[in-house]
Formats: C-alpha cells, structure tokens, sequence
C-alpha cells in the first residue's frame, strides 16, 4: 500500500512541479557555473547506497571547502540556492527517488555514507524503511540551517544538539508509520513550509554550545 502511495502521488507531483523545476533550473544556471542538479550518494533502505537528486544550492566544489552540514550562514550557498532552500524547493527533484524506489514520500531523511558506517544498532534499525523526502523530524527542524548558524563548529553541533533528537522521531516513525501517518506528516510539511525562520534559533544554539564548554 505505502509503495502504491508512493508511485501515484510522486508521479503526480512530478507533473504539477515541472514548471517550478523549470524556472528554478534556468535561475541556478544564471547564478553560478555547474550543474542544475546535485547528485550525492545516500544510504538506502538496508544502506543501500544511491544518488540523490537536489537542486544545487551551493557552489559546484562545495564538497571539497566543507562538511555535510550546512549553517545559513554557510559562504558555500549561491544566492539562487539560499531562496531555493528556505522554501525546501531544491528537495523537489527527490520526487525522481521515490518515483525509482530509492526513497518514499515520508520517511527518515537518508544520511551520507560517512554517518551511516557509524550507526549503532539501534540506529541501524533506520535502515529498515526507505528514507524519506519528510518526516517529524523534517517538520521540527524546518529551520535546520538557522539553528546551526554562526556556530564555530557546525558538525559537532549538529550531532550534539540536533542528531539525536531526529534518530529518537526517526525510530518512531520506524515502529509506528502508516498510510494515514503518512498523509498526516505530508499535511503537516505543506503547513509549515512558509513559516519564517524563529529569530532566536542562532542565538540559543551559541548560549548551548557555552554551556556545553
């Protein structure tokens, strides 16, 4: 049932976001040289391993001037590319994933290789579903990126502050999903998609990182 759930509604929203893909295509290419998509590896269901596809929104060789985690702040982000992630606009093309059998509509967000050959085995149980283009832990970490903002230490705070709580949602979704938990967390993404970004985030992640010291 979640794969038929998947096939029909990706397949879908494929046609209705093929001139948003257009024009957003035609503006990363005016803004910066490289490729329209990024093309990332990812670990699948049981860690298979496969490339996602993203709109870029940082320079072509961003992968070599930095880590997975990226701040708002990050001087790697194109100025199309920081329009396009604060409406998630370059996780669109994910819809190619689930509609290949890579990902699924709702789901885990799948991790780079380097996470995952760390996972312990609680956290290896993430892996028994496809990963996601959304999920709780997508909808209470809309703002991701500004709560990493002007840390000096972007990866460490990442896993200390945000990992943890996303792994604990993940696991639950693992060991509760449904069709109807689906549709649910889908309403719930749509619903805060244009939420400004909370003013403090930056601030109290630097006021945990003090205390962390």
């Amino acid at each position: 049932m979640k794969r038929t759930f998947d096939i029909v509604f990706s397949a879908i929203g494929l046609v209705f976001v093929a001139p948003v893909l257009t024009v957003c295509a035609l503006c990363i290419k005016l803004d910066s040289p490289g490729p329209i998509f990024y093309r990332g590896l990812r670990a699948g269901q049981f860690g298979r391993p496969f490339r996602i596809f993203k709109l870029r929104t940082m320079v072509s060789n961003a992968e070599q001037l930095g880590g997975a985690e990226t701040p708002a702040d990050d001087p790697r982000i194109t100025r199309v590319g920081g329009f396009l992630r604060l409406y998630k606009l370059d996780e669109l093309p994910q819809l190619i994933n689930v509609l290949k059998g890579e990902m699924s509509l709702v789901g885990p967000r799948p991790e780079v290789l380097e996470e995952v050959v760390n996972y312990g085995e609680r956290e290896r149980e993430l892996l028994l579903v496809r990963p996601g283009i959304t999920d709780s832990a997508s909808i209470k970490f809309r703002h991701e990126d500004e709560l990493l903002r002007g840390s000096t230490d972007p990866h460490a705070a990442y896993h200390a502050i945000i990992r943890p709580e996303k792994v604990r949602l993940g696991l639950e979704y693992v060991h509760n999903h449904s069709v109807l938990t689906d549709c649910g967390l889908i309403l719930r993404t749509l619903a805060v998609l244009f939420q400004p970004p909370p003013d403090a985030c930056a601030e109290s992640l630097k006021r945990t990182e003090n205390i962390a010291r």
